[in-house]
């Protein structure tokens, strides 16, 4: 029995992807690459901009002959598209689709395929294709008897995963459909995120990268509960673990307090992302952003004071509606003043029940388009010259894969480096690497 899962979207999609992997992988079935030979496929969407619902729809459909020729193939479509509320819209939509699965949660998928085969079950027989696998591979790590299992092939090579943290949104802002299509905002529990990652751990993941939509308001939905220092400092204590990263953060939430605990903890990457949206007070508050252009200023400078080496990433939306020029030229002003490390563009797209829908998108194509370039033309200089400052040191890299003839690895700010070695096997491992090239995007060097 084979699965074939589709994911369009954020980090935030990629880990339920990788949960109802999981899921699947209890009942026996194993991934395949080949949508055409799957019995269980599964497209999860985004919705966040209208070109990827677009993109959705098209490969749903794409699978509609699939499903006609095969009317046996289990045919799942999960994520925002399909959203925490009403999904009756979408089934009348398209009546070939056998589940609807709302963000994060397979529950749905595997009750349909124990209903339709009730002696599916979490079988021997996965355990034992670990093992071989294992053996295969000549690794002495060990699986644990544990709630998420990776596909095989992933079990032992991927190195960096995603855990979430944080379901869902309840900040509301004006041009977002998050909250309408994830839900309110809904933290889970230290000791469920702590056997999470222990058992990525025990499967070979060396970096976890926690996630949230919000993510630096982990526990504040819970009276008297945790924070994201706490969550953190739990996390660390993990043997194993060699890197840990969390994404994305509001600038209301970033504490001195969360500041100073990436500072004192070894593990935790000095890599942060907060957006800032836009450089201009009067669309932050048209935004509902509820800080200013000083106030991200002042984050920015606090971030650096506490993390003078840290790696710092932000977004930016061009062309919201009633966005003038000027105030376009004020976030193009404010990048080019704080020499942020990553700058993520996104031109505005206005959303279903958002507040934005309901304002005129009065900001051209054509200009929105030009804005965007514009960010991105300015970003290539600014990180080339940050980048460039790099060369002749070394760095600390943890290693993810071997493409071609190099290595591809990544520092603790998150800027991605090759090297070429042919001495060793360094997936997974911490390699210390002088620079020797550098560009905007990436970095070559050669291992010490």
């Amino acid at each position: 029995m084979k699965y074939h899962i589709t994911t369009y979207g954020c980090q935030m999609n990629e880990a339920d992807s990788q949960r109802v992997a999981s899921e699947l992988e209890k009942l026996g079935y194993r991934a395949t690459r080949d949508a055409e030979s799957a019995d269980v496929i599964v497209l999860n969407t985004c919705v966040v901009r209208q070109s990827a619902e677009d993109k959705a729809y098209g490969r749903l459909m794409s699978l509609k002959p699939l499903k006609q020729a095969r009317p046996d193939l289990v045919l799942g479509l999960m994520g925002c598209l399909v959203g925490v509320r009403d999904a009756s819209p979408l089934q009348k939509r398209f009546p070939f689709v056998d589940v609807f699965l709302p963000p994060s949660d397979p529950t749905k998928l595997v009750a349909l395929l124990r209903e339709r085969t009730p002696t599916l079950h979490a079988p021997i027989t996965a355990e034992e294709d670990y093992q071989i696998a294992r053996r295969e591979r000549e690794t002495s790590y060990e699986l644990m008897d544990a709630d998420l299992i990776l596909p095989a092939h992933e079990r032992g090579n991927l190195v960096s995963a995603h855990v979430p943290i944080v379901y869902g949104c309840s900040h509301v802002c004006t041009y977002c459909i998050i909250p309408y299509r994830r839900g309110i905002e809904r933290s889970r529990s230290i000791g469920e995120i702590a056997a999470e990652v222990h058992a990525l751990v025990a499967q070979g993941v060396r970096e976890i990268t926690l996630l949230g939509q919000i993510v630096d308001r982990y526990g504040y939905d819970v009276p008297d509960g945790p924070r994201l220092p706490d969550l953190l400092r739990a996390i660390h204590a993990i043997d194993g673990l060699k890197r840990i990263r969390f994404l994305t953060s509001h600038p209301l939430y970033m504490t001195d307090e969360l500041l100073d605990t990436i500072a004192t903890l070894p593990k935790v990457c000095e890599h942060i992302e907060v957006p800032i949206q836009s450089g201009d007070d009067a669309m932050l508050k048209k935004m509902k952003r509820g800080y200013t252009a000083d106030e991200y200023r002042a984050l920015i400078a606090r971030i650096r004071a506490r993390l003078p080496h840290a790696g710092i990433a932000t977004d930016i939306i061009v062309g919201m509606p009633g966005e003038t020029e000027a105030q376009f030229l004020g976030t193009y002003d404010l990048l080019q003043e704080l020499q942020l490390d990553v700058a993520h563009v996104a031109m505005f797209s206005p959303r279903p029940n958002t507040v934005a829908a309901r304002w005129a998108d009065d900001v051209p194509p054509e200009e929105k388009e030009r804005r965007r370039k514009a960010i991105d033309d300015l970003q290539a200089e600014v990180v080339g010259k940050i980048n460039a400052k790099l060369l002749g040191q070394t760095v600390e890299v943890l290693v993810e894969e071997k493409i071609k003839n190099r290595w591809k690895s990544r520092t603790r700010t998150n800027k991605l480096v090759f090297f070429e070695d042919d001495t060793g096997e360094w997936q997974g491992k911490l390699a210390n690497v002088k620079i020797e090239w550098t560009g905007p995007w990436s970095m070559i060097g050669t291992a010490i």
